[in-house]
């Protein structure tokens, strides 16, 4: 387990989706990218904030993705927040599209790393939270900060 994590990199995350979700499940997935789109996410120019995940004719594409194009890239810089097909198994990717079906649920990408070289991004099957919940989530981290203050202050 720690050999992974070493072997991982993380380029970007989308703090958002788990204020504004229930993550129920995660899965990884690799993206098909041009070869500027990823010297672009390897200088960390890469963010999934306003991403979504949709599923269309059984393939997983990342709509919304923006990946500024490449400084010393040339014509074969791409469009910034082209549509990116996903590399997932068709039995994850089946199996997303049925739990998708079910009301309230949506895929959104969590993070976007390097894996031993390749651009990986963390997917998350995810329910909508309500505004009392994200209320309620705010007031327990509240709590945890207050209590963990109290607790350094104590130690003094």
């Amino acid at each position: 387990m720690a050999e992974d994590n070493k072997a991982r990199k993380l380029v970007a995350n989308n703090k958002k989706a788990y204020h504004d979700y229930f993550i129920e499940e995660k899965y990884e997935a690799g993206i098909e990218l041009f070869g500027t789109e990823v010297k672009s996410i390897r200088q960390g120019k890469c963010s999934i904030k306003e991403a979504w995940i949709s599923i269309d004719k059984g393939e997983a594409f990342i709509m919304g993705m923006n990946v500024s194009p490449y400084e010393k890239g040339n014509i074969f810089n791409k469009d910034p927040l082209r549509v990116k097909r996903l590399l997932l198994h068709k039995a994850e990717i089946r199996k997303l599209e049925q739990q998708k079906q079910v009301q309230g649920y949506t895929l959104v990408p969590l993070e976007v790393y390097f894996k031993n070289g390749k651009v990986k991004v963390e997917v998350g099957l995810a329910k909508g939270k309500k505004l009392y919940d994200k209320r309620a989530d705010m007031a327990k981290k509240d709590q945890q900060r207050e209590a963990l203050r109290d607790y350094k202050v104590s130690l003094r």
